[in-house]
């Protein structure tokens, strides 16, 4: 009875409750689906099982319903049933106190629309780390990370709760369209180098876990860089997002010797317009719409290039976390190492931020 009134009272709060005449009927009137779920979700139920949701509603309006499950009900099931969805487990797990399986009679609140897409906190707000690496294998570069290492810490994210999404996930809670998962955390790859494949892409896979690799064009098929079929294969798992990382890798921000004006922009353009026309013709089903700066280097110059070629997120190598209103052509990302340990790892995700920090 409490937890009745409980979400009564959500209901209620959030606007003028109806009571449904019957789940069929509240089914046919459902609102679009909410914000997308993210590839990773703990509390989705096994996928070789049938999603269930045979339960009735208890009261609803635009934003929200009540919902009464019943035995053998799966967060998975009610997220297909009402929100289209059903990876949007975790949307339902944290609008209803984290929970991981539906109790029979006993009520939860059923999102219909964003119910926080600024992801703001009682004591701060959230923000959404992007990590960054560049290659995995042996050796004592710091800029190598080894697969064994790279893999504890992918479990680890899976282990403590946190949720992989895809970096467009990321561009649409920016835009105030969706609300993100409050342990979202972006992966991504920069260079190209054969070791994504050989070493990050089965953990990927083995995890379910979206990334993105920013390759720079010049660099495919070179020694050891990736190849056009390792690049396709990534791709048409569905949990690979290949996006540019310029032409040639040259700092966008400096001028070559003797370079002027002109020149200068309209080199520019090259790096910008090159790898996505490449990459688009090469990758039918790709859309190019992301760049990482080389270097992480970026200015006004720059950054107006990357607008004017219709990219929409721009990706430096300043640490931290991303709140709602970051600058979509200089996201933050962090860096991870090869002497990058657990410890370390684990302080690099800001996920979010105390309100009075600057």
């Amino acid at each position: 009875m409490k937890a009745l009134a409980v979400a009564a009272v959500a209901l209620l709060l959030a606007g003028c409750a109806s009571r449904a005449p019957s789940p069929a009927a509240a089914d046919a009137a459902a609102p679009p689906p909410g914000p997308a779920a993210p590839a990773t979700d703990p509390a989705a139920a096994d996928p070789g099982a049938r999603p269930q949701a045979g339960g009735g509603v208890l009261g609803r309006n635009e934003r929200l319903l009540v919902y009464s499950p019943v035995a053998g009900d799966t967060l998975a099931g009610i997220g297909a049933r009402f929100m289209s969805d059903a990876h949007a487990a975790w949307l339902l797990a944290d609008a209803n106190h984290g929970i991981t399986q539906p109790e029979p009679g006993v009520p939860l609140v059923v999102p219909l629309r964003p119910l926080n897409p600024a992801g703001l906190l009682a004591d701060g707000l959230q923000t959404v780390p992007i990590l960054c690496y560049h290659r995995l294998g042996a050796g004592s570069s710091k800029m190598v990370v080894a697969p064994a290492q790279f893999e504890a810490q992918m479990n680890w994210l899976v282990d403590n709760g946190y949720r992989v999404i895809a970096l467009a996930d990321l561009a649409a809670f920016l835009a105030g369209r969706r609300q993100l998962p409050q342990r979202a955390v972006v992966i991504t790859f920069d260079d190209g180098y054969a070791s994504v494949y050989r070493h990050a892409y089965p953990v990927l896979k083995r995890l379910g876990l979206p990334a993105t690799v920013f390759v720079y064009t010049d660099f495919i098929g070179g020694g050891d860089a990736l190849t056009w079929p390792q690049l396709r294969e990534m791709q048409l798992s569905g949990l690979i997002d290949l996006q540019s990382h310029s032409k040639s890798h040259r700092n966008l921000t400096e001028r070559l010797p003797a370079e002027n004006d002109e020149r200068y922009r309209s080199q520019l353009d090259q790096e910008m317009r090159a790898p996505r026309e490449l990459l688009e013709r090469r990758l039918p089903a790709l859309q190019v719409r992301h760049l990482a700066y080389p270097f992480g280097d970026a200015n006004d110059t720059v950054l107006d290039a990357a607008s004017r070629h219709g990219y929409t997120l721009g990706a430096t190598v300043v640490p931290g976390g991303n709140p709602f209103y970051a600058h979509p052509l200089m996201l933050r990302r962090t860096m991870i190492f090869g002497d990058t340990t657990l410890d370390a790892f684990r302080t690099r995700l800001q996920v979010s931020r105390p309100l009075a920090a600057p």
